[in-house]
């Protein structure tokens, strides 16, 4: 079980890390690190993300920052951001009339143990001893993680996407949705190297057309590539793949889809050196799966996508109303950050 990561989680990674404009650390009660909209975050919320965070190190045998370093400082100020971005949204919850029951909580652990444990909860206990981390801890974890949701879902529950949609995408990207032609070939490639490292063609055509020869008299295909092909990928296979049209180099594909099966090339030449090929099956059509077989893997993914949209543009819009309602208690106030948020896994 990897270290466990205390982060706020919205279905399709929606939700960013907001780090909000700090105000005078004179409003700040004593033993609060900061005041959301009223709410204060206090010392000992941060302690105790801290210190399991620490243990979590300790279990995997890692160095856990030292206090008044930088790498300590960025340590506790993305835990601040994460304290402060849960006030956030529980106060934004109840605006939407939003309630996580310890029902709802129970429900969350349950299925947290049946997937990562196949429901053994003593196997659960004996790993959230390792790390240091109590189940109050986790169930506290989940409980975010499901007023995350459900703020997603009440945020998200009027976007749609009507079949029309799922049609243009299907028409702008149908090569995602079918196969192209294809057929099974063998094929020798000659590539004698120069004394510069590079593929000296002479040496390669007079190769080539030696073996070429021995085929047209007879000798094995199979044998001579296992003999005298220089791809590694075929050689040990008789020179035997199959090609999709349009995957190969433009010489070798042509050469390859024009062949009469059983079949033999003359010689062809590549960037590669020379190949002899040999057509060992007819050329399948390429074939193109009906948009109605798609229709609703396309209209899912469409959706998914447009509710993280909407999710991403609700949590921007919350962060600029809380800009002016958030104040920090000095050494807690959150760096300067770039343009572009950092994203939380």
């Amino acid at each position: 079980m990897k270290p466990m990561r205390i982060t706020l989680a919205v279905l399709g990674a929606a939700l960013t890390l907001v780090l909000a404009a700090c105000g005078g650390a004179s409003d700040v009660p004593s033993g609060s690190v900061a005041v959301v909209a009223g709410t204060e975050i206090s010392q000992a919320e941060l302690d105790e993300l801290i210190q399991t965070a620490r243990k979590g190190y300790e279990a995997s045998k890692k160095d856990f920052p030292k206090v008044g370093t930088p790498e300590y400082q960025n340590v506790q100020s993305q835990f601040v951001a994460y304290l402060v971005q849960r006030t956030e949204f529980e106060q934004a919850a109840e605006d939407l009339g939003i309630e996580v029951t310890d029902k709802d909580v129970d429900k969350a652990f349950d299925d947290f143990v049946e997937s990562r444990y196949k429901g053994d909860q003593g196997q659960l206990e004996k790993e959230l001893d390792k790390q240091g981390f109590s189940e109050e801890a986790l169930r506290k974890t989940l409980r975010t993680s499901v007023l995350s949701q459900k703020i997603f879902n009440e945020v998200t529950k009027d976007v749609k996407v009507a079949d029309s949609d799922a049609l243009v995408y299907y028409t702008q990207n149908q090569a995602n949705y079918g196969t192209p032609e294809s057929r099974d070939v063998r094929h020798i490639l000659i590539a004698k190297k120069g004394s510069n490292g590079q593929v000296d063609y002479a040496k390669s055509k007079a190769e080539a057309d030696r073996i070429y020869a021995e085929l047209q008299g007879g000798a094995d295909f199979a044998s001579l590539a296992k003999e005298f092909s220089d791809d590694p990928g075929t050689k040990t296979q008789g020179g035997k793949l199959t090609i999709n049209r349009g995957e190969t180099v433009a010489e070798f594909d042509s050469t390859a889809f024009s062949l009469a099966e059983g079949k033999i090339s003359k010689p062809v030449k590549t960037q590669y050196g020379y190949h002899v090929i040999e057509a060992l099956s007819p050329v399948k059509p390429a074939n193109t799966t009906p948009f109605d077989q798609v229709k609703d893997t396309i209209k899912a993914s469409l959706l998914q996508q447009k509710r993280n949209e909407v999710m991403t543009a609700w949590v921007e819009d919350l962060r600029k109303n809380y800009e002016s309602k958030i104040t920090y208690a000095a050494g807690f106030e959150p760096p300067d950050l770039p343009e572009t948020p950092t994203e939380t896994q």
